[in-house]
């Protein structure tokens, strides 16, 4: 190009934008790290007080509880329904035959949950002392914090610091957070995946292997991170081709083995299961047994669940509804601001997408399953405009109590 000259080409491969050290915070200059995490601490502190009048009310109210619990104190109530399977697994660990009703079907199991989280745990226990309760709750409020952290970096390397601020205040704050402190593999699993998002988008894919395969001992969804990659590897592809970018075998290598190795690893834990059990589905039929209540016996096909639970209850209208939704999600991604946030973010939240419409049937945890698309917050359409931002905000505050009332004491988390 020569002096004078403009360029009509468009950029299609954003460079990582840099996160400086010191950010105005409460009216001080911080560094950036110690502002996410005064605001996270904030959160927490807000949905410790709310959870503690909620568990203080019931208590000495004796409300009924949408989950039984055994010598209940703070730290189990911050911890039921799925936080007991995981106690399980580190006290007695998995199973090798899987439970039966009378009619021979699987029942709920701990198998449905993976072993870091537990692992990890139990470490901690041995450690310090702690019973599971506690030492669950300390795990998650840690990666909690870290998965805060990283979200930050992740979102300001696209869409700059103010955004990057703005996703972690609703990620922190959201009706859902809860689960940044309940003894889930929730914030464990949020942690490895923003890593290994985050090292996409640095394109160092080495680095991003170990958190993917981490993940994928976490929580389900982590095959989401092979299949974003895979995209990313034809995208950039195509460009190379077009001469838009450099792309290097060798790079192109790199990114083939670790999606391979990522893939093996988000494929291995049904395969676990099935060895240790004897029984070949043991983990699919054990993930069926919580569609039971809402669908009953049902043969496990991938990318209908959504259809056979909205069918089941509204018919034709259901079905129109999920492919409503189906549609609003692709409208989204296609949105300006949001494909702003780059490639690597557009791929991983259309990947998870797919996989929880694939193979997860619609629930109360819905909700719950949709926060590792928490990057998606940072688009600017959202956080550039003060009242938006603002009353997101607030909104998100506000429906924290109403979560927990429905989630505690009328369904389950």
């Amino acid at each position: 190009m020569t002096a004078g000259t403009t360029s009509t080409r468009r950029p299609v491969a954003p460079e990582p934008l840099g996160v400086p050290r010191r950010l105005r915070f409460a009216g001080r200059e911080v560094p950036w790290w110690a502002a996410v995490l005064v605001l996270y601490a904030v959160s927490r502190l807000l949905t410790t007080a709310l959870m503690l009048a909620l568990f203080i009310a019931a208590t000495v109210g004796h409300w009924e509880f949408a989950s039984p619990r055994m010598n209940p104190t703070f730290f189990t109530f911050s911890g039921s329904w799925d936080g007991s399977y995981y106690s399980q697994i580190v006290e007695q660990g998995y199973p090798t035959s899987l439970p039966l009703d009378s009619d021979g079907s699987v029942q709920q199991n701990p198998w449905a949950f993976l072993p870091l989280f537990p692992l990890i745990v139990r470490g901690l226990m041995f450690v310090t002392g702690l019973g599971f309760y506690p030492a669950g709750f300390t795990v998650a409020i840690v990666f909690g914090a870290a998965a805060s952290v990283v979200l930050f970096r992740l979102v300001a390397a696209r869409a700059g610091v103010s955004s990057a601020f703005w996703a972690t205040a609703f990620f922190c704050f959201s009706p859902l957070s809860f689960v940044l402190q309940i003894a889930y593999a929730e914030t464990l699993f949020f942690f490895l995946m923003f890593a290994a998002l985050l090292a996409m988008i640095h394109r160092r894919y080495w680095v991003m292997l170990p958190f993917g395969v981490a993940a994928a001992f976490t929580r389900p969804g982590a095959l989401a991170l092979p299949l974003a990659l895979a995209i990313v590897l034809v995208v950039r592809f195509v460009r190379a081709r077009r001469g838009a970018e450099t792309f290097r075998p060798r790079e192109q290598l790199t990114m083939l083995v670790t999606g391979a190795l990522m893939a093996v690893a988000g494929m291995a834990w049904p395969i676990i299961a099935a060895v240790v059990t004897g029984t070949g589905d043991a983990y699919v039929s054990t993930e069926l047994s919580w569609w039971t209540g809402f669908i009953g016996n049902v043969a496990f096909v991938p990318l209908t669940p959504w259809f056979l639970l909205s069918w089941r209850y509204l018919s034709i209208l259901g079905a129109l509804i999920v492919i409503g939704i189906v549609a609003g999600y692709t409208w989204i991604l296609t949105r300006p601001s949001v494909r702003a946030l780059g490639t690597e973010v557009i791929a991983y939240a259309a990947s998870y997408g797919l996989y929880l419409f694939a193979v997860f049937l619609p629930q109360q945890s819905t909700f719950r399953l949709l926060l590792p698309l928490a990057p998606l917050a940072g688009a600017r359409g959202l956080t550039r405009h003060r009242k938006a931002r603002k009353a997101a905000l607030l909104t998100c505050i506000a429906l924290q109590p109403v979560a927990l009332v429905l989630l505690w004491f009328i369904g389950y988390p």
